[in-house]
């Protein structure tokens, strides 16, 4: 049995992964910051499957060993989907605290560079690393500097990444906009019905998944249009 480790799995794209993985045999281990909400993401996926949950913070080393404590001794997939978008509304650059610019930092780019520091001897030679970035990364958007600027660092972690283990397979994927809470926090008041639920996006990863698709960065919208 497949065994994979999904971080930020209580809601949104990362339950909904997680759902996928579990209805064709994949063991789980989860883990999000609030324990009510991953209480029955558990309880939902164990119904399906192996499931093992531990609340916490990825930022905290002992969480991230716990993490590692739950898995078996091989780890067929890693998905760093936790992270924090940081101030809303999102301050300009000029106005950003630079202590919660290093949180962002410490959640977005640092703790999933140290889970995968934690797996990869645990990753068999085409085990995969999913690194959930977002267009944010690539375009400058006014008063995205901090979550944007987090995620390019990630991106460039995982090409270099890449390009140190081709032995694994390693990729930067953008899942575009959906309709969750962090989409909401992106923009409180806003009206954001229209963006499609995280659901829509699990396809494109698991042709990544599945079909082991090379290394490098990739939108899911992308991959569900023309395949991988």
């Amino acid at each position: 049995m497949p065994l994979a480790i999904i971080t930020g799995a209580s809601r949104g794209l990362g339950l909904a992964l997680a759902r996928s993985l579990a209805g064709d045999g994949w063991a789980l281990v989860i883990d999000a910051r609030g324990a009510a909400e991953l209480e029955r993401a558990a309880r939902e996926l164990a119904a399906l499957t192996e499931v093992a949950a531990v609340v916490g913070d990825v930022s905290d080393p002992e969480h991230r060993a716990a993490l590692l404590n739950a898995a078996a001794e091989r780890v067929d997939l890693l998905v760093n989907n936790a992270s924090v978008l940081g101030p809303s509304p999102q301050p300009a650059l000029d106005r950003y605290a630079l202590e919660e610019l290093e949180r962002v930092y410490r959640v977005n780019v640092l703790a999933p560079l140290a889970l995968v520091q934690l797996v990869l001897p645990r990753l068999p030679d085409a085990g995969a690393v999913i690194n959930i970035t977002s267009d944010a990364a690539v375009e400058p958007y006014e008063g995205w500097g901090g979550y944007g600027s987090s995620k390019a660092a990630l991106e460039q972690l995982t090409a270099i990444l890449a390009a140190e283990h081709p032995e694994l397979r390693i990729y930067a994927v953008d899942p575009g906009d959906m309709r969750t809470q962090m989409h909401q926090e992106a923009f409180p008041g806003e009206d954001i019905s229209d963006r499609p639920p995280p659901e829509d996006s699990v396809p494109g990863l698991r042709r990544l998944i599945d079909v082991a698709a090379p290394s490098g960065r990739y939108r899911t919208r992308d991959l569900v249009e023309v395949g991988a």
